[in-house]
Order: structure tokens, then sequence, then C-alpha cells
């Protein structure tokens, strides 16, 4: 297969729930091994460049026991749940092996090549920070997890477990943890500062490489030195002379040059972890300011650097955060997608989203309730899709504009705009409304040279509409916009 392209549309897909509706839908045991062509030909449908199967990994079976004292938290997204139901989470992880109840090595391998078949790339799950707490290496390595002492484990139950090493004798192991927060109770802290830890990790990593065509790096920025250093403080050595991941990410690159790595980054860290060697991070800034409909600020965001916004991951849900549909309303759902899939950078869409999914579903539980697709939404996000695989996304030249006031209300803050230029012919220009106020403004284009001395039909590709205006009226005074409560526009430029 060719390598990424610039702009990559990314479907995250939660494995074991597909897999298990797909049974139930066909009435088959249904595995990576024999995923129908029809569901592979749909997904190759929606233009998607990668799909990431999130949670192939081995599970744990203390992580399972674990979840399973929790079962009354799950009941509210799945109200008729059984503990067949609750299968452990997919970021404690026992083995970077492929599950078999998911259809093993073979069958991942064999879903790859299908996929590389339809042009769609893989990319799988990578958790850096944190193992499984019954994970080998508590017994044949624990110098590669963070230890403690049984003072730790007396004093503070909520960091620190116990364990035995290869010999029989009593460890104390920290769980994996975040700085901010209790560490995670099924999980056990690597030690990334422990040389020997980065050389088998390496190891991994290489063997996840010859597996697929990226991976999704789990909370990233907790490998920074500064980060691990305060976070663990007295229990780890002095930091190593090098970060962990310019060490480790061009060792893979040198193997796998095409090798895609994205990071889930937060705390303002994104920059910083695109220094050290990441295509892509995450941009919960941005999903943040959609959430809280804070218009100026989305606007302020997209003023950064062009080269970092490129590499970006925009998205309004994945498996951690609550369904867009849900949050959002329906009618808001519409711009904001049209938002994140327009912009510069990656596109993350997670399985259910384009149906209206409302159910945020724990990612310790492998089924999800029957939901009814909302079929004007998919018609909605069929029309957004297929737009946004046009090449001018890919190769063209993107803008921000400031919109003018149209009328002498104030609403043209309301609203934001930005195009893509491809030539002196193709143009595109997308004009978004994520409040619930009726907006009108007028969108300066005189810095596309090509637009006066010309007639122009502007084709809505949403709503089909179609306006012929004077391109010497739209480089003097502006394009004027009139858009209703959480309307888009994707004008596509057509010389007449």
């Amino acid at each position: 297969m060719t390598s990424w392209p610039e702009k990559p549309l990314i479907y995250e897909i939660n494995t074991w729930i597909w897999l298990n509706t797909l049974t139930r839908q066909y009435n088959w045991p249904v595995t990576l091994e024999n995923v129908p062509d029809r569901v592979l030909d749909e997904i190759a449908a929606l233009g998607v460049d990668a799909v990431w199967l999130m949670g192939v990994w081995m599970r744990s079976a203390a992580a399972q026991v674990s979840a399973r004292k929790y079962a009354g938290e799950y009941k509210a997204a799945l109200p008729d749940l059984t503990m067949d139901d609750i299968i452990g989470s997919p970021y404690a992880i026992g083995a970077y092996l492929v599950d078999e109840n998911l259809g093993g090595r073979h069958g991942l391998a064999l879903f790859r090549r299908r996929l590389a078949e339809r042009g769609i790339k893989l990319l799988l799950d990578y958790v850096p920070n944190h193992i499984a707490s019954d994970h080998a290496w508590i017994r044949i390595h624990p110098e590669y997890l963070v230890l403690g002492t049984p003072q730790d484990l007396r004093k503070r139950p909520d960091t620190f477990f116990g364990g035995h090493d290869a010999t029989g004798q009593m460890i104390v192991v920290a769980h994996g943890r975040d700085p901010h927060f209790p560490g995670w109770i099924d999980t056990a802290q690597v030690n990334v500062f422990n040389l020997a830890a980065r050389r088998a990790v390496l190891t991994t990593l290489l063997d996840i490489a010859s597996q697929c065509d990226g991976v999704r790096c789990d909370m990233a920025m907790l490998l920074l030195n500064d980060v691990f250093e305060k976070t663990w403080q007295a229990y780890v050595s002095a930091p190593p002379d090098s970060d962990f991941w310019p060490e480790i990410i061009p060792r893979v690159k040198a193997q796998f040059p095409d090798f895609l790595f994205v990071g889930e980054v937060y705390w303002d860290l994104e920059h910083t972890m695109q220094e050290q060697g990441f295509d892509y991070t995450y941009d919960k800034r941005l999903y943040d300011r959609i959430m809280d409909n804070s218009i100026k600020e989305i606007h302020q965001h997209l003023l950064a650097p062009l080269d970092f916004q490129k590499r970006m991951v925009r998205f309004i849900e994945n498996h951690d955060e609550q369904r867009a549909t849900e949050v959002l309303g329906l009618e808001h759902v519409v711009p904001a997608a049209t938002l994140v899939c327009t912009l510069p950078g990656a596109t993350l869409l997670h399985d259910g989203q384009w149906s209206g999914r409302r159910v945020k579903l724990p990612v310790q539980i492998g089924r999800q309730p029957h939901e009814p697709p909302n079929t004007q939404l998919e018609a909605f996000y069929r029309k957004l899709l297929q737009e946004t695989r046009d090449p001018i996304y890919q190769k063209g030249e993107w803008g921000l504009f400031n919109p003018a006031p149209g009328k002498k209300n104030g609403t043209h803050e309301n609203l934001l705009a930005y195009g893509w230029r491809g030539g002196e012919t193709d143009y595109r220009l997308i004009v978004v409304n994520l409040t619930d106020e009726p907006s009108q403004a007028h969108i300066d284009l005189e810095d596309w040279e090509g637009i006066a001395g010309h007639n122009w039909e502007l084709h809505d590709v949403l709503d089909g509409v179609s306006y012929l205006r004077k391109g010497d009226q739209m480089d003097d005074l502006g394009l004027y916009v009139d858009l209703t409560p959480y309307k888009s526009h994707i004008f596509r430029f057509v010389r007449v």
C-alpha cells in the first residue's frame, strides 16, 4: 500500500463489541478471520483511510475479576448485563497477543490483508505506561516496574499492590497512574527510566509494527521524563539522558518507515509530543471547546501554525468520551461533524457515531444494547464523508477567514469560516454555525485571487442548493451568508 495520506480519516471500532454485534446479526460466530465481505465493503464505501481496532490484545484475567466487582455500574449502559458480558479492560493488557476470542494473530493478519485489498490501513493500540496487574513481567522482570515497600502497601493501597516474583518472594508493585488521579487498580506501572524495560518495550513495539500500519498510543505524555519523574519521584532513579519516545520511535521507523504513531495527548503537550516523533496527536482542546460551544476560543485555536494543525486528530467522540449525539443533540452534531471533518489534520470517527448511537459503553463490557439507527444522520455523514474525500482536502491550501458583520446584531461572531483552494478554479468555502441563533456575516474572499473577474455557481454539497454570485462582488464586499441555527455550508465553487 502507499504511504499515509496527509489528512487521514480513521475509523475506531471497539473490536469485541463489533464482532459480538456481527455474530448476533449474522447468526454465526464472527471473528477477525471471517468478517463478511459485505461489512468490509460498507466500511470501504465510507472512504476511510484506516481502521483502528481498539482492544485486540489479550485481556487480563485479573482485570476481568476486577471489572466484575463493578457490574452494577455497567447496567446503566446495558440493562440486561450478565457476568459473561464483563470481559475486562482492554487497557490492562495481559500480553501483546491477539486475543484468541477475536481470531488470534492469524485472524488479524487475514483481516489486515482484506483491508489492504480495499485500500485501508490498520491501526492498533499500544499502552506504554502500564500493563495488567497479572502480567508476566511481575514474576520474571519486576525490575521493569515501579516498585514500593511493604510500608507503601500499608499506607497507599490505592497506589500499590502485592505480588510475587519468580522465586516466590513478595514484592510491592505500583499501579499505573495519571499523576492527577489514583492508580488504575487492574494495572502495574512500567518503569520507563529502566533501560532494560525500554529495550523490552522496543521488542514489543517492533512485533506490533509487523502486524499493522500504526499505533494509537494511550496517554503518551505520561512517559515524558519530567512528567514521569514528578509522578514517581523517590520511587525511580534519575531520568535517562533521552526521553522515551525520541529513543523508541526512530528505531521502529528504521524498520517500518511508513509506520504511524498517533498519541493520545493532553495538558497542552501536543506540540512537545509532535517534536518527540509523533505523527499525530489528539486535539482534545478543540473537542472541549466544541462541547462548551466556545466559538471565539475555537477561532483562536484555529490560528495556530498550520504545520501544527496538520498533525492534530480532530474528533467529537471516541471510546473515552460521551456519545456526541447524546451530549450535543442531533441538530448540533451536524455542524460539529462538518467542522472536524473539513479542518486540516486527521479525523477520528467512532463506530456508531454516524448512526446516532447515544449510549457510552464501558470498555470493560463486550456487548452493546440495540439502538435503532438514525437514517437522517447516516445520510448526512455519507454526503459529508464523500465530500471530504475530494483531493482538495489532501493537496489544497487551507486558510481561516474572519467573518465581518452581516447585520448590526453581532451574530457574525457566531460563525466559523475557512476554506480550501486547489487552484484558480477549485475552491471550497466552509461556514459553520454552532449556535442556536440565526447568524449573518460577510466573508471576505479577497485572498482568493482567482475569484474576481468571473461569475460563480456556489453549490452547497450538504443540501444540494446552488447560488449564482459575481466574483467581483465577493472580492470587494465579501460573500454574504445567513445561517439558521446549527446550519453549515460547504460551498463548492464552479466557474460559470
